[in-house]
């Protein structure tokens, strides 16, 4: 187990993000909600390269919008019980870096606070979804590049099916953080 005490919480007004823990509601892929509470958590080194990342778009007049960040285990479980796909959903035996603190899912808001159009919603299961899918509108690809230009260098890197899904490399040589060391996020 990995010490929780190092989860740090992300808020509006410490880290200048707007927040939408999508998993907290029933707007989400579920139906339904996953967290109790929504709470927002990432491991300290994923916080660092958060607050770079906010730092970024700030510059060009932007701001980030979180859906998800640290994730309980058992929400893991609830996810790939739900959809048991790999290419969507890491497998419970591997577990998922947001299970670790490391990962953040998230887009970009302009300067009136409006999302950018990155062609699908967030947690939209298909292969429009993908960073380079091709035959989407240039804008919407000028977008998801404009996303990933500044999250990489935050420090962050993608994977290639959710255009909103980043973590840090080399997330997968830490533990799983379970939810019963972590407080605030319980389950329905």
């Amino acid at each position: 187990m990995t010490d929780t005490s190092r989860l740090i919480h992300i808020t509006r007004e410490t880290h200048r993000v707007d927040i939408d823990l999508v998993y907290a509601t029933p707007r989400n892929f579920t139906g339904k909600p996953i967290y109790r509470e929504a709470h927002c958590l990432l491991l300290e080194p994923a916080e660092a390269a958060l607050r770079k990342a906010v730092e970024l778009a700030d510059s060009i007049g932007m701001r980030l919008r979180i859906f998800d960040a640290y994730r309980p285990p058992q929400a893991q479980k609830v996810l790939w019980d739900f959809l048991p796909d790999p290419t969507y959903i890491a497998e419970l035996g591997r577990g998922s870096n947001h299970s670790r603190g490391t990962a953040v899912d998230l887009t970009l808001l302009d300067g009136e606070g409006r999302e950018l159009d990155m062609g699908t919603g967030f947690d939209e299961m298909v292969k429009a979804s993908e960073h380079f899918h091709h035959g989407l509108p240039q804008h919407v690809q000028r977008n998801r590049l404009l996303l990933l230009g500044l999250m990489h260098a935050a420090g962050f890197t993608h994977i290639a099916s959710e255009w909103w899904h980043y973590e840090l490399p080399g997330s997968r040589a830490l533990p799983v953080i379970d939810n019963s060391e972590s407080g605030p996020l319980k389950l329905m």
